[in-house]
């Protein structure tokens, strides 16, 4: 695996210890958390949308993703500590994610500098690197988290191209993070192909 922030998840697990006790102790269920986290980004995604030009909103973002990073950690770790792991979980979790991946990636699009094209051919080559990654599965290897362009990762660029929105850095440096994660997010999906193919079962006939 190519290094990716997601290979600090152990360590900012630890962080999280003390909430998820809080939340087990309310009986929060790991779904909630899930659906919890796909709403909140929705909301997110949904304000800047309508307010491209504020940039408190964009200097928001970096935090935000921060806090959705946590609750993604959450609720794998509450299932896990609360024996509460299952099928619809599993499924939650996938198509969550990738629906607040795109609430907050494409707003974006309407900020002042970015190229939209170039913006929304990102956000479809991160849904096509997350399939990937469970494509994975059906060739009989584990669910794929490579990087060098994960969700985590992921989620640090669009927090820093939200921060130099904000600070208003000229476009041809927005629109050069683009496409560095561009570049990024094909290495990563052929880095995640190719471990799916190298640890993947061998096909029955």
């Amino acid at each position: 695996m190519t290094f990716s922030i997601y290979q600090l998840k152990p360590r900012f697990q630890q962080l999280l210890r003390p909430t998820l006790a809080a939340l087990a102790r309310a009986g929060i269920s790991p779904n909630q958390v899930t659906l919890a986290a796909m709403l909140l980004s929705l909301a997110y995604g949904t304000v800047l949308a309508l307010h491209p030009a504020d940039w408190r909103l964009w200097a928001g973002l970096a935090p935000f993703m921060l806090i959705r990073m946590a609750l993604n950690a959450i609720d794998g770790l509450l299932a896990h500590h609360t024996g509460q792991k299952s099928r619809l979980g599993a499924l939650l979790n996938e198509i969550c994610d990738q629906v607040a991946d795109v609430a907050l990636g494409l707003p974006f699009a309407l900020a002042a500098g970015i190229h939209a094209p170039l913006l929304v051919v990102l956000v479809v080559a991160a849904l096509l690197v997350e399939f990937a990654g469970v494509l994975a599965l059906q060739v009989g290897a584990e669910r794929r988290f490579d990087g060098p362009l994960g969700k985590s990762d992921r989620a640090f660029g669009f927090g820093l191209l939200g921060l130099l929105l904000a600070a208003g850095v000229a476009p041809v440096w927005l629109n050069g993070l683009l496409g560095l994660m561009l570049v990024l997010a094909g290495w990563t999906l052929v880095n995640r192909l190719r471990a799916a193919l190298r640890h993947g079962a061998p096909p029955t006939r």
